[in-house]
């Protein structure tokens, strides 16, 4: 077995090789679990060509909770896969509604670029606002000649999540302006704030609301459950947690990070995360918000594709965007602080999402299953 003491040799473009480690050749970030952006729009089929673009969406913990079952020749059936759903930190599936919301703006927005409006019903066999079951989350009807391009297709395949530390620079008003304009839509506010009290003081709330988490073994477990630690996790399991990169492989290696580390709150992994996203929590330069009235599954929706819209917007303005919604959740030990975040930015209505904004260094995308995976 490897040990500390054993010579590490970092050889140039990342590839790290363990010196008396027997073909130990430790891999840069999973290339498989990337092909599905290379490949979208590759499809002989227009709902297939919508549906490798809209599984490209945000969604939380990249859950990617999408089941699809095509019908006839003009539509579709987008179904939860329940297996997919967050049931400790998301109780009530309000997240991974969003996550629906934001796969079916993706295929409205691909399915205009080809002229066709897609026709969506949510819920059409009625909702639980409780819990999703085995009921449909909506029906697609693709109409042909029914709609025209969208300026923010052309920014789907570059739209990624950004968790790196944000540059110390302001994002200035007429951008966060623009940025917040992208939001605003199918009944959802959006709101944005530079530098100022408020952005100061949801740095200190996104921070411990992100420790609470942290601290909560159950939150913090379900969180450590779907991480994939390293390249060969990633391409087995292209969902969830991505752990990849030079030290994170080392870590791995040399028995440093493990799920048990990140799990133990005295161990040194669990300190060196928890200093780690408190600089990228204090890095924030600005924030976003989304709000509207949750008074139904349709509502969850609606944010959903609010927020796809507004992080494509994000991308067309070169920002960097996270959430950092753990306030927002809905479990028993996030209570106090998910009131908090209501009292301080909802006005009487449900914040849906919360995000950190600023500028940082581009990162590659996130993993994917794939089209094939979804399909059934």
């Amino acid at each position: 077995m490897a040990t500390r003491r054993q010579a590490l040799t970092l050889i140039g473009g990342g590839i790290v090789v363990a010196a008396g480690v027997p073909g130990c050749v430790l891999r840069g970030p999973a290339r498989r679990a990337r092909e599905p952006w290379a490949r979208a729009g590759s499809y002989p089929d227009v709902r297939r060509r919508a549906l490798s673009y809209a599984l490209l969406a945000p969604n939380p913990h990249n859950r990617q909770p999408w089941r699809v079952r095509l019908e006839g020749e003009d539509a579709l059936t987008l179904f939860c896969d329940l297996q997919r759903r967050l049931p400790v930190t998301d109780p009530r599936d309000r997240q991974i509604t969003m996550g629906c919301g934001a796969f079916l703006e993706l295929l409205a927005i691909a399915a205009a670029q080809e002229g066709y409006r897609a026709e969506i019903v949510p819920f059409p066999a009625g909702e639980d606002m409780a819990t999703l079951d085995a009921r449909p989350v909506a029906r697609v009807t693709f109409v042909a000649g029914g709609a025209g391009p969208d300026p923010l297709f052309a920014h789907i395949t570059s739209r990624h999540t950004n968790r790196l530390v944000y540059e110390a620079r302001a994002v200035p008003a007429d951008v966060l302006a623009r940025l917040a304009d992208g939001g605003r839509a199918f009944g959802v506010s959006a709101t944005t704030i530079g530098e100022s009290p408020l952005a100061e003081a949801l740095r200190d709330l996104t921070w411990r609301a992100n420790e609470r988490e942290m601290r909560t073994r159950a939150a913090m477990q379900e969180s450590i459950d779907l991480m994939r630690i390293g390249a060969r996790e990633v391409d087995a399991n292209p969902d969830g947690i991505v752990l990849e990169g030079t030290m994170i492989e080392v870590g791995r290696l040399f028995g440093i990070l493990s799920r048990e580390a990140l799990a133990d709150t005295s161990s040194s992994a669990f300190h060196q995360g928890l200093d780690q996203y408190r600089e990228k929590a204090r890095s924030a330069r600005a924030f976003g918000w989304l709000v509207n009235d949750n008074a139904s599954r349709a509502d969850q929706l609606a944010a959903g594709r609010a927020y796809a819209r507004f992080h494509l917007t994000a991308t067309a303005l070169g920002l960097a965007v996270q959430p950092w919604s753990q306030a927002l959740q809905e479990y028993r030990e996030m209570a106090d602080l998910h009131a908090e975040a209501q009292q301080l930015l909802g006005d009487g209505r449900c914040v849906q999402m919360l995000v950190r904004v600023g500028y940082a260094p581009p990162v590659i995308a996130a993993p994917r299953r794939g089209l094939e995976a979804l399909l059934g």
